[in-house]
């Protein structure tokens, strides 16, 4: 069943050992998960070093609280206190271009020195960008999938990297692969986990807007960066921006836009009482050496040079860092790129997509 379908069940019989002894007598019976399977499910849990965290318990999310269709239940590889933390949600293109990985990576973290958790979905793009921002301070990857599937493959450094430093967190039990149908279900814990969305890159129809429509329905704030109107990558961010998002540049823009909501936290549940984790900060964090992602083939390299640029003029000397391609493989690739008419240099050893 739904999770709309599990509060109405707990509404309607008081608790959840009533609704349990009422499934077979619902118009369509449901039948219940035996206690050997879901002691299995726990037994899967410990091992991996995850725990279940259900709704109405201290560690539960404190702005998921209140979303109608939240998740009963959500699986917590890490640190479960970051749930508590004020978050905001960083997230945008997979095909993002150099600079927009650049910038979601100083926003998520000036966020993370100003207090605030950053949340993300952990895909290839402005997501692991904000991720690794983030490392430092806190923050938590919502994945599609079972928490102990790690996709993108290429994002396994980063996922290691989180549940040791942050936390995943999934809706679905163990082992489950992540389908197509999947990701809005977790964009919209994503948004509803979050104080704010910031939307870095986005096309007219992607994902990324999904997360800033379930963020307008939940009553969070949405936030945009600008971007060329020449870049396609730009156009779903700059209609957000069109109809009422706020023009986010710096992570300071979020902070003022939040103020009032980060010193009034969201009221939680009453639950029973339960000591809280310290919140690791960059101070007494123990210190860590970022993700590295795997090597890139050389049949990759120039795809890989394309997709990092846009109609902005990017540092060569960027290109070089994010692509993680010497000096000379990257000059030859844009040397090949020139002469196919497909780039333009700038002053300052910048380039761009003609």
């Amino acid at each position: 069943m739904g999770p709309v379908t599990f509060y109405a069940l707990l509404r309607r019989f008081g608790s959840a050992a009533a609704a349990l002894d009422a499934l077979p007598r619902l118009s369509r019976p449901v039948t219940a998960v035996s206690r050997g399977t879901a002691e299995a499910e726990l037994a899967a849990l410990d091992r991996l070093g995850a725990r279940l965290i259900c709704w109405g318990e201290p560690y539960y999310p404190p702005a998921l609280v209140a979303v109608e269709d939240a998740p009963p239940a959500l699986t917590v590889l890490g640190h479960p206190e970051m749930l508590l933390a004020p978050m905001v949600a960083v997230v945008g293109a997979r095909n993002a271009s150099a600079n927009g990985r650049r910038l979601a990576r100083e926003l998520a973290a000036g966020l993370g020195e100003a207090g605030i958790v950053v949340i993300s979905g952990m895909a290839r793009g402005i997501d692991a960008a904000a991720h690794l921002g983030a490392l430092d301070t806190g923050s938590i990857a919502v994945v599609a999938g079972g928490a102990d599937i790690v996709y993108p493959e290429e994002n396994r450094g980063l996922y290691d990297a989180l549940s040791e430093r942050g936390a995943v967190v999934a809706e679905l039990p163990l082992g489950t692969e992540p389908q197509a149908r999947h990701f809005p279900r977790r964009n919209r814990i994503i948004s509803g986990m979050a104080l704010g969305v910031v939307i870095v890159e986005a096309a007219a129809k992607s994902g990324s807007l999904i997360t800033a429509r379930f963020a307008l329905e939940q009553g969070r704030e949405v936030f945009a960066v600008p971007g060329s109107p020449l870049d396609p990558r730009a156009r779903g961010a700059n209609d957000l921006l069109r109809n009422g998002a706020t023009l986010t540049e710096t992570a300071a823009d979020v902070v003022s836009q939040l103020g009032p909501l980060l010193q009034n936290p969201t009221p939680r549940p009453t639950v029973a009482a339960q000591p809280r984790l310290p919140l690791r900060t960059a101070a007494n964090r123990p210190a860590a050496s970022p993700p590295i992602a795997p090597p890139i083939s050389d049949d990759n390299a120039l795809d890989l040079i394309v997709e990092k640029l846009g109609p902005s003029p990017v540092a060569v000397d960027e290109l070089v860092r994010q692509c993680q391609l010497s000096a000379a493989a990257v000059a030859t690739l844009l040397l090949e790129l020139e002469l196919a008419g497909r780039i333009e240099r700038h002053p300052g050893n910048l380039v761009s997509l003609r």
